[in-house]
């Protein structure tokens, strides 16, 4: 026994000054299976390793402080100071074995079941050195808690399972923080011997038999748990429970939920083991149920994916994530994770600017705009029903989805301003090139993600601030949140996106109705290849696209109705239930005042304005333009002609109000074959003095490039010329200094163009005048 004794110092000592130069077994690098979880804790998907194994890394600190006691009971008495090799575990070993006359103990510790795991070796007695040169090596080399932890991660439980969280798993069906005394004693029974204790029909009898044993040894040494101090039971009848629980004879399919959304924060941190997310585990089973409900029909009109996100507005975190229908569609791109892929998203976008505009004092709700054809540089955008409506109220184009308004108000907000917002917003999908994109950003002529989308989106349910949403909680600081645009401007734009009497507000719901303080708008891309929903609810915002990874359109992609119907079945089926979801009066946010506008046009009133009433406005931006659309005229009583004050004496005169639209309206409605009532013209040497406004050109617009179309004749090709001025003057027309044409201001001249630099000039009846340059180039 001395014998032994000095040989076991000496080979420790010779083992620490070797420790130092030899590698540590190459295995203890091992990739492992990547865990994402819910935000409880609970695995939502397990990803093998890329050795085709299961093993999930565990920290000690993470499993059922149960197995662990149980662990060294049965394995390792002195694991926590024994310096790889147990002196007092070999002394005994070998007394048994003499004793009986043959190998009844090994003396393995911990670390040396570690090593014969990391590097497998046949059972001989250099074996045995090696191992104990290998386990000395460890305990100089790593901590305790580091050799327990890839113990926990190594050790075997047959076929391709490995560490004790795999076992569980797949043994169970649950994690290793709470162990029962029958699976504790499973876990420790089948490394024993795991080829024959497998869980199998075949191995049932000896994996039931082999635990129990150790279940028995454990209650001998008080290492199994009795249960709660005020319900603790005998160890005669926790063995008896143990012996009555059925073993496993199968193995447990490992979590595979949420695909989309695990290979996505896979790819993007596979550095870390377990990615605990915010996903909510009912909320995600309910969006992809959903999703999947709605595939079969949806696959008949020629839409084959979709993705879905769901986020707490509060809180600014991800509690759904769908990528597409269904994951393995390879033939149609289902392994896309659509809610990260960027798409046009049509009308979807409107509302920012909308928000914008307000808070810049450009617009409010009330305002009455144009809706008429226009053309800026040869970008001529259409309504989506290919109609216009003349002059509305800037709520209703809102909430009809018109496009004019929207390429106008972006042309005066400016596209760079528009697009940096976005970015405050998180939009990381815009190309960085300044100037790249357009008017047509207004429309969906950009790209934006489900996830972007959904960012954006909160920001209207939280007052206009937004911050990153929060998908993996890594417990660091959040950033503040950023003010995208103001209370006020959330506020009126959150009260135009609760409208009803809209095109996309399903038609199944004037039926049921639709969940409690719902905004939301719709959106369809150009050439009907997307189709958006987006809006919240009072705790949740959600956004749905619907369409195809390989572009192909469908008639069927239309935001209002494919995707808008889903919006609303997610927002109720995630909304809350009783008193939360009543709807409360909406309290106006103290940045916002009543100012009095005209009641037909919303433009602060003049004194031609009889009616009037009381409107939202910003406290620190209220338009200032008066009502461009009545006009107050002093006229003679008996001819109805306008006077001016010079040519008052002698006339009986009274004041008139007419109502009167642009210029450019009034050409529209004439190309209409319709008209308004015009106000009257001036009395013979009547015409009014003073200081007025030169003609305003609006085609063609400030900095226009004219493209020429090679093989088309340059008269099929003409430019407008377009210009506003008041009282409906005559305008007169010149190109490059030459007379072209006179036209009043509600008609258009046509110009035919030729490659060059041009200077256009208009001039009205009083000589007032303005010029624009335009450059017309042949279209390489």
């Amino acid at each position: 026994m001395a014998v032994a004794l000095l040989f076991l110092l000496a080979l420790i000592g010779a083992g620490g000054a070797a420790a130092w130069w030899v590698p540590l077994p190459e295995r203890l690098s091992s990739p492992h299976s990547v865990v994402i979880e819910y935000r409880d804790g609970t695995p939502a998907h397990v990803f093998l390793a890329p050795d085709e194994r299961w093993r999930i890394p565990l920290r000690p600190q993470a499993i059922d402080p149960a197995y662990l006691r149980a662990l060294f009971a049965l394995e390792d008495k002195r694991f926590a100071w024994h310096p790889g090799v147990d002196p007092l575990a070999v002394v005994r070993a070998v007394l048994s074995n003499v004793t009986k006359g043959r190998r009844v103990s090994g003396a393995s510790t911990l670390t040396m079941q570690l090593v014969r795991v990391l590097e497998p070796r046949p059972r001989t007695l250099l074996s045995k050195l090696i191992e104990s040169f290998r386990a000395v090596q460890l305990e100089l080399r790593l901590s305790k808690d580091d050799i327990l932890s890839a113990y926990l991660q190594f050790v075997p439980y047959g076929r391709n399972v490995e560490g004790v969280e795999a076992a569980s798993l797949a043994y169970f069906g649950h994690s290793s923080a709470h162990l029962s005394p029958a699976e504790i004693a499973t876990l420790l029974a089948v490394p024993q011997n795991p080829n024959r204790r497998f869980p199998t029909p075949e191995n049932a009898a000896r994996l039931k038999a082999a635990r129990d044993e150790v279940a028995r040894r454990l209650l001998e040494d008080l290492a199994l748990p009795l249960g709660p101090a005020e319900a603790k039971a005998s160890s005669e009848a926790v063995l008896a429970e143990v012996r009555n629980t059925p073993v496993p004879r199968g193995l447990t399919p490992f979590p595979r939920e949420a695909p989309h959304a695990a290979m996505y924060l896979r790819a993007l941190r596979g550095d870390l083991t377990r990615l605990r997310t915010t996903l909510d585990a009912g909320t995600q089973r309910l969006a992809e149920r959903l999703m999947r409900d709605a595939a079969g029909d949806l696959a008949t009109k020629g839409i084959h994916n979709g993705a879905a996100v769901v986020v707490d507005h509060e809180r600014a975190e991800v509690l759904a994530l769908v990528g597409s229908f269904d994951f393995f569609d390879t033939r149609h791109g289902g392994q896309i994770p659509g809610f990260d892929t960027p798409r046009s998203p049509g009308s979807a976008l409107k509302p920012l600017i909308y928000a914008m505009g307000i808070d810049r004092g450009l617009v409010l709700p009330e305002h009455l705009v144009s809706d008429i054809p226009e053309s800026y540089g040869g970008y001529v955008p259409h309504n989506f029903d290919g109609r216009f409506m003349g002059v509305v109220r800037m709520e209703y184009a809102l909430s009809q989805s018109l496009n004019l308004p929207f390429v106008n108000l972006l042309r005066s907000l400016g596209v760079e301003r528009f697009l940096g917002t976005l970015r405050l917003a998180g939009v990381n999908s815009l190309r960085p090139d300044p100037g790249y994109y357009g008017l047509s950003a207004a429309v969906g002529g950009l790209e934006v993600t489900p996830l972007e989308l959904a960012g954006l989106y909160v920001a209207f349910a939280q007052e206009g601030r937004s911050r990153p949403l929060l998908l993996l909680d890594e417990g660091k600081p959040r950033p503040e949140p950023r003010e995208l645009f103001s209370p006020g401007a959330a506020w009126l734009t959150r009260r135009s996106l609760s409208l009803r009497d809209r095109p996309d507000f399903p038609a199944r719901r004037q039926l049921t109705g639709m969940p409690a303080q719902v905004h939301w708008k719709t959106g369809t891309s150009f050439g009907h290849r997307d189709a958006w929903a987006a809006g919240s609810g009072p705790r949740h915002t959600a956004v749905v696209w619907l369409g195809n990874m390989n572009n192909t359109p469908s008639v069927h992609l239309v935001g209002a109705d494919a995707a808008g119907p889903l919006l609303f079945e997610l927002l109720e089926a995630v909304g809350p239930r009783g008193r939360a979801s009543v709807k409360e009066e909406p309290v106006a946010p103290q940045d916002l005042t009543l100012v009095e506008v005209c009641t037909y046009s919303g433009h602060l009133p003049t004194d031609a304005c009889k009616d009037r009433k009381e409107v939202y406005a910003r406290r620190s931006a209220v338009p200032t333009e008066p009502c461009p659309y009545h006009l107050k005229v002093e006229v003679d009583a008996k001819t109805g002609l306008a006077v001016s004050p010079a040519c008052r004496a002698g006339r009986e005169v009274e004041s008139r109000v007419y109502l009167t639209w642009p210029a450019s309206i009034r050409r529209w409605l004439t190309e209409q074959h319709r008209s308004l009532p015009t106000p009257p013209a001036y009395a013979p040497g009547c015409e009014p003095g003073g200081a007025e406004h030169a003609p305003e050109i609006l085609s063609p617009a400030e900095g226009q490039v004219a493209l020429l179309i090679p093989g088309v004749s340059a008269d099929q090709q003409e430019v407008p010329l377009e210009a506003e001025t008041a009282h409906d003057r005559e305008l007169t027309w010149f190109v490059n200094g030459k007379f072209l044409g006179r036209a009043k201001a509600d008609e258009r001249l046509w110009w035919t163009p030729a490659v060059g630099t041009h200077e256009i000039l208009v001039t009205d009846d009083r000589g007032l005048s303005s010029r624009r340059r335009l450059v017309v180039r042949e279209r390489p």
